[in-house]
């Protein structure tokens, strides 16, 4: 199932090399650290992990989890993603080609053990990427996005965020019974 265009890939690999591209994790470590917490997760899969930002701010905050699988085609060193308790996609799906959503959301079900936590940015990006698009290539509401997303999960709870200037949602989620 194809996720990204290998021109598309390239074109994040580049953006990556800037510092401040992928540091919005970091503001939802600490609700993933009470997730992990009170569910007592053991393994967590990050799906779009960047610069493993995620993780780093997790062990600052004093989590210890049994693994951490980082994904991201931008980084292919860190592999194919893996199944895990707990699934993090945090400001990533509205980099999304969007002819490939369907299948990266998709994607982020077949590894999602108990849980998936996703954040998901409404508005226009701030950074450009080299053909001149917006990075955030899907800006919809969250009606768009939640069609997605009980194809494939529960919706456990929703919660509207505003982060640089931008409204956007955090949620949760759990697998539909198979």
């Amino acid at each position: 199932m194809k996720t990204i265009t290998e021109e598309y890939k390239k074109m994040q690999q580049e953006l990556h090399k800037n510092p401040n591209y992928g540091i919005a994790s970091t503001h939802f470590a600490p609700i993933v650290a009470k997730i992990i917490n009170e569910l007592n997760i053991k393994t967590l899969s990050d799906y779009g992990a960047g610069k493993k930002n995620l993780f780093k701010f997790l062990v600052e905050l004093g989590i210890n989890l049994e693994a951490y699988y980082p994904y991201d085609p931008a980084f292919p060193e860190y592999g194919k993603p893996k199944e895990a308790d707990l699934v993090c996609c945090l400001d990533v799906l509205e980099h999304i080609e969007p002819d490939l959503i369907d299948n990266v959301i998709a994607e982020l079900a077949s590894i999602t053990k108990s849980f998936g936590f996703f954040s998901v940015d409404m508005g226009p990006a701030i950074k450009i990427l080299s053909d001149g698009r917006n990075a955030h290539l899907i800006q919809k509401p969250s009606s768009f996005w939640l069609e997605k997303f009980v194809k494939h999960f529960e919706i456990l709870h929703l919660e509207r965020h505003k982060m640089m200037g931008n409204d956007g949602f955090w949620i949760a989620v759990a697998p539909k019974a198979k």
